[in-house]
């Protein structure tokens, strides 16, 4: 039994993108704090997008939209040179499409940068569908970027033959408000035990382990 469908989380979970995001954040930081503040928070607020993570560093809106800007823009000036995907991305995406499984990606990242990530890293030809962070309201953990990806794939009524894969709390948690079954990578930045502690059905140590599970495991 396989699965319907499987969706990804892009940062982190199929593209690697942590040094790119700390050095951005890093940049950003020097630029308008004169300091860089302890990474720890910024790491624990991984998934949601950014202009929400601001919120917790700028002094003011003008400051918080001042410092989406510098981020933004000092982070295209390096993406190209600092991502690549993770070791078996596309030929685990290619594999379950062959097998008949609807791919996507759910992300909190904006759709211009996302669509180059997704170039950089030699994904766009093998995903059926991506949910970007500005097409949605609200966003993971919200089940709302979830929802979409499984209503625009036809998987809306059975979401539970449906796989999310992410690297952080807001991923798991995104994919069982909605609906999912949920699997959390053993990459991630996270400390696992705060992963655990969100209870995903499965934990996976490589993109290829994402082929071996199966729905009849989740349910057992």
């Amino acid at each position: 039994m396989s699965w319907r469908g499987v969706l990804f989380d892009l940062d982190g979970t199929l593209a690697d993108t942590f040094d790119l995001i700390l050095r951005s954040f890093r940049h950003t930081m020097r630029e308008h704090l004169g300091t860089e503040p302890p990474t720890e928070a910024f790491l624990a607020s991984m998934g949601k997008p950014l202009p929400i993570q601001l919120y917790d560093y700028a002094r003011s809106e003008t400051e918080r939209l001042a410092m989406r800007d510098t981020y933004v823009a000092y982070q295209r000036s390096i993406h190209d040179e600092m991502v690549t995907s993770f070791p078996g991305a596309v030929s685990t995406l290619r594999a379950l499409r062959e097998r008949g499984t609807r791919v996507g990606v759910v992300t909190s990242k904006g759709h211009r940068i996302g669509r180059r990530t997704l170039e950089v890293c030699g994904l766009s030809n093998e995903v059926e569908y991506v949910v970007f962070g500005d097409q949605v309201e609200r966003a993971k953990p919200h089940p709302e970027p979830v929802l979409k990806a499984l209503d625009a794939l036809n998987l809306a009524d059975d979401p539970a033959s449906v796989l999310f894969v992410g690297d952080s709390p807001h991923d798991v948690r995104a994919g069982r408000s909605a609906g999912t079954k949920t699997a959390a990578v053993s990459w991630a930045p996270i400390d696992r035990r705060i992963l655990e502690a969100e209870q995903p059905d499965f934990f996976v140590r490589q993109l290829e382990d994402v082929l071996a599970v199966t729905p009849s495991a989740a349910s057992g």
